[in-house]
């Protein structure tokens, strides 16, 4: 890394273009120096990867909870780094909560630029707004990775909107796309004929009244049942997703309880019904609100619930295939015009230890030949975005990608809404904590204002 500061000094002295001022950087000289030189234009690839080499090795955070995944970073990312010079160590996780908290106690202990343990994380929505918050990030780097341009990136595009926001948040270009996901929901059509499972939250209560148990929902804060919440809100205020995309500092708390207040009671009002429920109005029992998608699916394949429903718009083909479900599980339409799409992305905190190793490894994921591997491989949908791809590699998309199973693609992009602002996340995962898990009694108005007071 010295040789590599030496070589750019010399550079400045030479051309006169920048200086490199590591004296007042908090952390690693080197790792100070790399960084404003790489965010100022002034590396080339090569540059980058022969430090990154010099790095040796790369910690990526990551959610472990998909043994196919898991099977394919250890085999397709991990050789591809590896040709590079460069180990992949792997951190599988529960939670991206978890990586973004030791990236804050890393800050809080005083390790600065080069100092810490987080290399890269798969990141968005509330952990990334905190990192940016916080000032954690590494900087705008997605435009300068050789793969950027399988990527719109111009902010006067609206072809560029779901890749420069993230849950309503800027991205600034400080993290990159490598996956996108759709919230998508199937049902066994030997239990629950595609004609008759519910489109709509109306649909939906009506049809849980007449098979009460036979439905529930993931328990927020898991990410899959805050989605549910989410377009439960949505379906329940006349200007659907609109509202959900302001930030919360544009709220008073009167305000957004009035707002969120129809959607809370319709969750608290299907509840008896239910997997758990009591199984009729006014009787809540005790309902099951499984703790991921995992579990959820668990209670599908044993024939417990009828329908589930989380990110994967390719996950019924995949597990079709894979036996794990029945030949008779197929997509539906649900919830009509409300089903959240977004992209996920890869981040680097501003204290990454190996920094250089980090943007090889997100620009690896976002290559197309990798992107089409996860998609053939796992059925992870592509964070690239497919039309700047050569006609060859659009081509052999459609020759891998999954089935949909019972939809279209057209289906899908007719009934997309997009993700809460995320600074609404907490608050909502507040309320339905206070008022549907622990059934509070006080007024919904000041369990919503409990809610903004302690989400700052």
């Amino acid at each position: 890394m010295r040789k590599l500061v030496r070589f750019l000094v010399v550079t400045v002295l030479v051309a006169g273009a920048w200086t490199v001022s590591t004296s007042s950087a908090q952390g690693n000289a080197d790792a100070a120096a790399f960084q404003k030189a790489f965010l100022a234009g002034q590396l080339t690839w090569d540059q980058v990867v022969q430090e990154a080499k010099k790095e040796g090795s790369v910690d990526w955070f990551y959610w472990g909870g998909d043994t196919n995944l898991n099977t394919w970073v250890d085999t397709v990312v991990a050789t591809a780094l590896q040709l590079q010079g460069i180990t992949l160590k792997s951190h599988r996780i529960p939670d991206t909560s978890q990586a973004v908290d030791l990236v804050l106690a890393d800050q809080r202990s005083g390790r600065g630029i080069g100092q810490g343990s987080v290399d890269a994380i798969w990141i968005n929505g509330e952990n990334f707004r905190t990192l940016a918050e916080q000032n954690l990030l590494f900087g705008s780097f997605a435009d300068k990775l050789p793969n950027s341009k399988y990527f719109y990136l111009d902010p006067s595009s609206s072809d560029s909107s779901v890749n420069l926001a993230d849950f309503g948040y800027p991205t600034k270009l400080r993290e990159v796309p490598w996956s996108g996901a759709q919230y998508t929901c199937y049902v066994d059509t030997a239990r629950l004929p595609v004609a008759q499972a519910p489109k709509t939250f109306a649909d939906l209560e009506s049809w849980l009244m007449q098979h009460p148990g036979r439905f529930t929902y993931s328990r927020p804060p898991n990410y899959i049942g805050n989605t549910f919440v989410e377009e439960v809100l949505y379906a329940h205020n006349p200007d659907g997703a609109a509202p959900f995309q302001k930030s919360a500092s544009d709220f008073t708390p009167a305000e957004y309880a009035k707002l969120v207040q129809p959607g809370f009671d319709y969750l608290r009002r299907i509840e008896p019904f239910l997997l758990g429920g009591g199984g009729k109005a006014g009787d809540r029992g005790s309902p099951v609100y499984p703790e991921n998608d995992r579990a959820n699916n668990a209670l599908f394949t044993n024939g417990e619930v009828d329908m589930v429903c989380q990110f994967g718009i390719y996950s019924a083909a995949i597990n079709t295939e894979n036996g794990t479900f029945p030949q008779s599980v197929q997509n539906v339409v649900f919830p009509k015009g409300l089903m959240i799409k977004n992209k996920n992305f890869i981040g680097i905190p501003s204290n990454a230890p190996h920094p250089a190793a980090a943007l090889v490894l997100a620009n690896i994921l976002s290559g197309p030949d990798n992107q089409i591997s996860k998609l053939q491989t796992i059925g992870y949908s592509l964070g690239v975005d497919p039309t700047l791809l050569t006609t060859a590699e659009q081509q052999q998309i459609q020759k891998v990608a999954p089935s949909l199973e019972g939809i279209s693609y057209q289906d899908l992009a007719d009934n997309t809404a997009p993700d809460t602002n995320s600074s609404l996340v907490n608050i909502n995962q507040t309320i339905w904590v206070n008022y549907i898990a622990q059934h509070s009694d006080k007024p919904f108005a000041q369990i919503v204002q409990e809610a903004f007071a302690n989400n700052k």
